[in-house]
């Protein structure tokens, strides 16, 4: 066993020259007998170097993968990593590791672990830890700071301008919780809290800010002993749900409207019992842009998405509705069409029954007739429970309704499906990715048409599989996200759809991560030179795309992206043509390598059925 010398900084002063032995095993020199009895523990009670501890209670928590990206505040604890069982994954900026660990969250249900050094790490993490936040995916970031000797005499890299050592925070506007870890006795507890915080009622990222002295301070081997507790979810009364079937039953025109609160990982099961639901009750499903796949679509009772880029049934359906079960929503603005009466939700006279686990989302947007603080797995099994006592509801014009109005929907753009122009409609890409992946595959979109389109468009048979930014809509989250989508299901395609101006906003190093960690995902990166949305949305109210398209010499400039995915040594493919486009998607997704796939794209607007308030802003001088 390979032991070594180490300087160590304790509250009370240095300790030098203490031999360390493999996994931060300490061989306590003479004198300390009269300092360990200070702590109320028997006089020669074994102590090891807190990073090692934390790794180790780490594993035992479950986690799998930490990911980040080194700094001088977390050398200590990446010594300890390299002898963990725990994978550590690299990345070249803090966004992209901050999207990795919210796309291992996402498609595990656990927390992404994010390590991070402070000051800029923490800066440009922050990006990504926000996104976590907005969408309520479960994180835990770990992040360095200056020792804690030196809070406010701006050591290098303090953020102190106007506090001492204030880098937590900058996170706190998002965060659950932020803890700085003033006294490293402190640390056991503060990481079983953080454990606790993420996962528990409304998940979200916990910050714990850590001075890097304590990563190589000493705790008693026993510091770690409480791991955080199982706590049951919410759920609501039997005669509350009894209330709100017993009104779906008796409604003329109800809808059950479901969002990510159904199809996070975290409710495994509950779009089945949605399902259950909606067949007994005879109702049709709407849902939020992180509620799709909370039916399989194609399921007769599934109207679609609503809001600005939402079905014209799914608009119509919420806004003549006399009653709305709405389950795991806050009920947001583009899913709200700006919440005007006019185009998707008019409440009142429409009453509004709302289930969520988070009490400040009800009543938040809307005035409520019944509110339950409830798990929405939890909430739909009293729900279906109670709809078996029932007498089957008959609404015989529901499905043919939806049915007739999808198809006449459809009909605006099912020509571009299989339309062979060049460069290719973003629809035709829908359509070939869809015909390649497996059923279970993921996608994983950044924000632009890939987001809207996949939305309102993209058919899938599985919750869980469409992956995606929604309450920070951040540019950059696709390219990187796929990757730790990967890494949490190995055995399972996932593919990014990605605008070229996002794949840029990703920071093209996310090929380098890919190639180091042996993650196969596939980019589709469609390239219209311009940011797409924003371009068009200038474009109709202003007849212009000044600051929004990429040109050079009034030209549309692009970049190679293909060739820099080989640059990587990674697959890079340029199509030239639009039946190159399936076969390219095919070979990428058997590919043991990342594969890039550039595909120049027109840019054209994702139909907007709904309503945005933007357009009533935005004014055209003479």
């Amino acid at each position: 066993m390979m032991t070594g010398m180490s300087n160590l900084v304790h509250k009370s002063g240095a300790y030098s020259d203490i031999e360390i032995e493999d996994r931060g095993q300490l061989v306590l020199p003479g004198g300390r007998e009269g300092e360990i009895a200070a702590y109320g523990r028997p006089a020669g009670t074994e102590e090891r170097i807190a990073s090692y501890l934390l790794t180790e209670y780490l594993e035992r928590l479950g986690v799998e993968v930490i990911f980040g990206l080194c700094g001088h505040t977390v050398v200590g604890l990446l010594d300890a990593l390299s002898k963990s069982k725990i994978r550590y994954v690299t990345a070249r900026h803090e966004q992209v590791a901050a999207h990795m660990a919210e796309g291992y969250a996402r498609a595990t249900g656990k927390p992404g672990v994010l390590m991070t050094h402070l000051g800029p790490g923490l800066t440009n993490a922050i990006t990504g830890i926000a996104n976590a936040a907005l969408d309520s995916i479960p994180m835990v970031v770990i992040s360095g700071d200056v020792p804690s000797y030196y809070y406010g005499r701006h050591p290098h890299q303090e953020v102190n301008m106007f506090l001492d050592g204030g880098q937590f925070e900058l996170c706190r506007p998002f965060c659950k919780r932020v803890y700085r870890v003033d006294r490293v006795d402190d640390l056991p507890r503060t990481i079983e809290r953080a454990f606790h915080l993420a996962v528990s009622g409304r998940p979200g990222p916990v910050l714990v800010d850590v001075p890097m002295d304590h990563f190589s301070s000493n705790l008693f081997v026993d510091a770690f002993s409480k791991e955080p507790p199982f706590v049951a979810r919410p759920c609501i009364e039997p005669a509350i749900a009894q209330r709100i079937v017993e009104t779906l039953a008796e409604a003329k025109n109800p809808v059950l409207y479901a969002g990510g609160g159904v199809t996070s990982m975290l409710a495994a099961g509950a779009p089945e019992l949605l399902a259950e639901l909606a067949e007994l009750l005879e109702l049709p499903v709407a849902h939020t842009l992180m509620g799709k796949g909370c039916l399989p679509d194609g399921h007769p009772l599934l109207a679609g998405q609503t809001g600005f880029w939402g079905t014209p049934v799914a608009n119509a359906l919420c806004r003549q509705a006399d009653y709305i079960l709405a389950i795991g929503t806050r009920l947001a603005e583009a899913n709200s069409s700006s919440w005007d009466p006019r185009y998707t939700f008019n409440i009142p006279p429409t009453k509004l029954m709302h289930i969520d686990i988070d009490p400040m989302e009800i009543g938040r947007n809307y005035p409520t007739f019944i509110g339950a603080v409830s798990d929405s797995r939890l909430a739909l099994q009293e729900l279906v429970a109670a709809a078996k006592q029932m007498k089957p509801a008959k609404r015989e014009n529901v499905r043919s309704r939806i049915a007739e109005s999808q198809k006449k929907f459809k009909q605006n753009f099912s020509e571009h499906y299989t339309s062979n122009a060049f460069p290719l409609r973003p629809e035709r890409i829908l359509r070939d990715l869809r015909e390649a992946l497996p059923e279970d595959g993921y996608v994983v979109t950044d924000v632009g048409w890939n987001k809207n389109g996949v939305a309102q468009q993209f058919p899938f048979k599985h919750a869980g599989c469409f992956i995606t930014p929604s309450g920070l809509a951040t540019m950059g989250f696709g390219a990187a996200a796929v990757m730790g989508v990967k890494i949490a299901q190995p055995h399972r395609a996932a593919v990014a759809l990605i605008g070229d101006g996002g794949f840029c906003a990703a920071n093209p190093s996310v090929i380098a991560t890919a190639m180091e960690s042996e993650i196969p995902v596939v980019w589709i990166v469609m390239d219209n030179s311009a940011f797409g949305v924003i371009a068009g949305l200038e474009e109709a109210k202003y007849n212009t795309t000044f600051g929004t398209v990429f040109l050079r010499k009034g030209k549309p400039y692009h970049v190679d992206y293909a060739a820099i995915a080989r640059a990587h040594g990674a697959n890079g493919i340029d199509i030239t043509h639009a039946d190159e486009l399936l076969p390219a998607i095919q070979a990428a997704l058997q590919s043991e390598l990342p594969t890039l796939i550039r595909i120049p794209m027109v840019n054209v607007p994702t139909p907007t059925p709904g309503h945005w308030n933007i357009n009533d802003i935005y004014r055209c001088a003479d």
